[in-house]
């Protein structure tokens, strides 16, 4: 039994190491071995942390046999990615350059976690400077997706994802401003959580410099897993008090119980036409909520496209600039291209980008915030695409310009949504010509909670495979020859 235990959920784990059913040791040896068997294939983590993790795994043993108090994720093997502050590593963010910038502070989020109990087993890879929906970089090489290494597993937390998806840790720590969380764990059929900001405490970048305006108010922190009671359970562990981020709220995790369930469905906004395979996804996914006892209603909502074009505006035409300067200094040649290609995208959707442009965009911001709070009164999830498109071809963002138009038009969903500030679930419904394909739930600023129930409802009844499953090692044995 031992050997499968990488197979288990972290719930599973974290239960039967609390109640000395298993050690730690055997949890995170099962999951290195794992990982030796797999990551050579998918590249999903650019360090493998064999040592440290079974010195921190015995230490979880001795803890447990001591009698003291215990966190939700003690001695559970867990991932987090090589763009966020990990004391003892570099936070190189896919970019030579920062191959040797050592940290010595875990950022208020890997705190988080490391108090929890978890075990870091491996840095998961990203893009370049974390700014693609690819995962791919010059100094750690491509990440592949688990079930098709033609298709991308998302970005930035491609690694995250494929590493989850393929059995190399039971949660992985993601970020998400333009949907890094949402659309990798849907490109590799697995559950991710783009937290309210504010839920988890972070700090992304030098603790010297200052964080972007639209950093400050668009990128969380969350997880990603295999189960949405993973999920939620690395939720807990994550949105612990921490007083290093000035937005943090202490708001509970579980709400008060609300009215009738209600779910709207918003499939499209002008932006880009369904792929007929998501449009079918939405369709099958408002079907399970309608039987679970849901009121679903198909409704429009102009704001997501007005969103997005906002969030085009003010965080790539506005304030990528320093980054795009960064980025011509260190970038490899695919992070160069595909930052030039967005921006050459953001000037055709846009003309002005002058300083009064992005103070009435943030203006306009809080309007419609507000217009969405108030429709989420009527509504407690809303349903909408991941992507219009099915998860795109391996560097379909570095083809041309065209190409990059509508990658950019397809992700109108997430970014919208990162733009407003509420949270979103990606949860798998089915299978697509062998690959997966997700929904995005919608709720409430600090419902969570409510997302998460319709998620399950959602995962009840997908017919996506996990890792346990033949038909998901077999897309892996596939990949490997």
């Amino acid at each position: 039994m031992p050997d499968e235990i990488w197979q288990w959920s972290a719930v599973q784990t974290a239960d039967a190491i609390r109640n000395g059913l298993i050690s730690s040791r055997e949890a995170v040896a099962s999951t290195l071995q794992r990982i030796e068997e797999v990551n050579p294939v998918v590249n999903a983590l650019a360090e493998v942390l064999s040592d440290d993790a079974l010195a921190a795994a015995d230490q979880a043993d001795t803890l447990r046999m001591s009698g003291a108090p215990l966190g939700p994720l003690h001695g559970v093997p867990v991932t987090t990615k090589i763009n966020s502050d990990q004391a003892g590593r570099a936070t190189t963010n896919g970019v030579g350059a920062f191959r040797d910038a050592v940290v010595e502070v875990d950022a208020p989020h890997i705190e988080n976690l490391r108090a929890a109990g978890a075990v870091f087993v491996g840095r998961s890879n990203t893009p370049s400077f974390s700014i693609r929906w690819f995962t791919d970089n010059q100094l750690h090489g491509r990440t592949f997706n688990p079930w098709d290494r033609e298709r991308t597993p998302g970005g930035s937390s491609g690694g995250a994802a494929a590493a989850t998806a393929s059995g190399m840790g039971t949660i992985a720590h993601g970020n998400d401003i333009g949907g890094s969380i949402r659309y990798p764990a849907a490109a590799c059929g697995v559950v991710g959580l783009r937290p309210t900001p504010g839920r988890v405490p972070h700090w992304y970048g030098p603790w010297d410099t200052d964080m972007l305006l639209g950093t400050q108010l668009m990128e969380v922190e969350g997880p990603i897993a295999r189960s949405v009671a993973d999920v939620e359970l690395g939720l807990r562990a994550m949105a612990a008090p921490n007083p290093r981020d000035p937005s943090y709220v202490p708001a509970p995790l579980q709400g008060l119980p609300q009215g009738p369930r209600r779910a709207a469905v918003l499939r499209d906004v002008g932006v880009a036409a369904l792929d007929p395979a998501v449009d079918a996804a939405i369709t099958t996914a408002a079907g399970w909520l309608h039987d679970a006892g849901y009121e679903v209603e198909e409704v429009e909502l102009p704001l997501f496209a007005e969103a997005w074009r906002l969030w085009w505006q003010l965080v790539q035409g506005v304030e990528f600039e320093d980054l795009g300067r960064l980025i011509e200094q260190h970038g490899d040649d695919a992070i160069r291209k595909s930052a030039d290609l967005q921006f050459a995208v953001t000037k055709r959707m846009h003309s002005d980008f002058s300083l009064d442009a992005y103070v009435r965009g943030y203006g306009r911001r809080g309007t419609l915030m507000r217009a969405l709070q108030l429709f989420l009164q009527d509504f407690q999830v809303l349903l909408t695409p991941i992507s219009a498109e099915r998860t795109f071809e391996i560097d379909a963002d570095v083809q041309d310009v065209d190409r990059m138009e509508q990658v950019i038009n397809a992700q109108w969903p997430m970014m919208s949504l990162a733009f407003l500030g509420f949270p979103g679930l990606s949860v798998p419904v089915t299978l697509g010509n062998g690959l997966p394909i997700g929904v995005q739930l919608v709720g409430q600023k600090f419902r969570e909670d409510v997302l998460l129930q319709a998620g399950r409802v959602i995962e009840a009844r997908n017919d996506v495979p996990s890792p346990i499953t033949p038909a998901f090692s077999a897309a892996t044995e596939t990949a490997r020859l």
